[in-house]
């Protein structure tokens, strides 16, 4: 089906519906005429085959929810007549419309602001927004490229929050010729593309699909003298040094995007991202799994038999008092509410704190001796005597 058919024909008076029609009286119509009409049914008759294709046609188009809506769509902005050709015209009439309208930039009423036709067909007709060859095209802004950097912070950075310089280097417009690609900085709009970086070509049926242009290399300029530093390209590699604030809580390998800090636009157009992969030193006191941080605290003994009140550190803070309750076991993990890494809501996970119990290398006569009356105190007991059993049972 060619652009022509699809605004021109009138779908609905081919199945004798009404405009609002329903998706069931949709069928319903169709399975009525194409059992009218069908050809086994009216062997030999040109005319009823004919007329089949028509229906099936219709059906096609009106049976599909997306098709009705873009053909709708066609023959509301065209006033359901389409366009006709002109005396001398011929029979054939396939157009593309975003190079009727491509050029057609005035706003208000009657007018369709900004970039033509091609905006409001770009989906329909698979053109991109803008692409028109018309002589009022205008070039297009172009987007900046997207620049990727890596930042190392030592591990309380990474858990307080940190602004670092980050010196970066990416293309952008080229000083020397303030962007325009030209020695003079007077390019004169490309002649194959009329200034959009785009260029279209025919693939059948009406349609048309749109490629950079490769005179000008997708810019829509050409440099009738190309500037001597970016070689007519209207960019050159520019570095600069940016103040990156990372955000607290952020973890080791984390990639975190910031948008518009990449590469500046061409002619208007935004910036690029700028996305920093963070590297996060690690701490001789403390670890972190998630949000909470953790930290091993070696206690005494008679700490962990007796019971005590231990202090712990904390990151960058006063130090907590932890109570240990009596026969605390080697290996316990206790938990410091609130002393933990930033979350993403700004509040502050925990720490954890494992208890290791520190057995002492050398002893004192004092010490070895209290030892030894513990010893006798407890010989009856026997740690091991659980394990032994269970290990029989099994």
């Amino acid at each position: 089906m060619n652009t022509k058919d699809f605004v021109e024909k009138d779908y609905y008076k081919v199945l004798g519906v009404p405009k609002d029609a329903t998706e069931a009286e949709i069928k319903k119509a169709y399975r009525k005429l194409a059992r009218e009409f069908h050809p086994d049914a009216n062997k030999g008759d040109a005319s009823a085959e004919g007329r089949f294709k028509e229906i099936s046609e219709a059906n096609d188009v009106l049976g599909d929810p997306k098709k009705r809506k873009e053909y709708d769509e066609a023959r509301a902005l065209f006033g359901n007549g389409g366009f006709r050709p002109g005396p001398g015209a011929g029979g054939s009439f396939n157009f593309d419309l975003g190079d009727l309208f491509g050029g057609q930039q005035q706003g208000g009423p009657g007018g369709f602001g900004g970039g033509g036709l091609g905006d409001v067909f770009g989906g329909l007709f698979n053109r991109g927004a803008g692409a028109g060859t018309g002589p009022g095209a205008r070039t297009q802004p172009r987007r900046g490229q997207d620049i990727e950097s890596e930042v190392t912070l030592s591990f309380t950075e990474a858990v307080d929050g940190a602004t670092v310089p980050l010196r970066m280097s990416s293309q952008a417009p080229c000083k020397a010729c303030s962007g325009t690609g030209d020695k003079n900085g007077t390019p004169r709009v490309c002649p194959t593309c009329v200034g959009t970086g785009q260029v279209s070509r025919g693939s059948g049926g009406g349609f048309s699909l749109t490629d950079p242009c490769a005179d000008c290399k997708g810019r829509g300029l050409i440099a009738e003298t190309p500037c001597e530093v970016c070689k007519g390209s209207g960019r050159a590699r520019s570095s600069r040094t940016m103040q990156v604030r990372i955000p607290a809580g952020v973890s080791d390998g984390q990639r975190i995007r910031l948008r518009g800090k990449g590469a500046p636009g061409e002619r208007g157009g935004p910036g690029g991202d700028l996305y920093v992969v963070v590297h996060v030193d690690s701490h001789p006191v403390f670890g972190r799994k998630d949000d909470n941080l953790t930290v091993t605290v070696p206690v005494t003994f008679t700490e962990a038999a007796l019971g005590a009140d231990i202090k712990v550190p904390t990151l960058n803070g006063p130090s907590v008092t932890l109570k240990l309750p009596p026969g605390t076991p080697n290996g316990r993990t206790m938990r410091a509410r609130g002393k933990g890494a930033v979350r993403k809501d700004g509040t502050r996970g925990d720490l954890l704190v494992t208890v290791e119990v520190a057995v002492p290398t050398e002893l004192s006569d004092k010490a070895r001796e209290a030892l030894e009356t513990y010893r006798e105190a407890t010989e009856s007991e026997d740690p091991r005597s659980a394990l032994f059993e269970s290990a029989k049972g099994a």
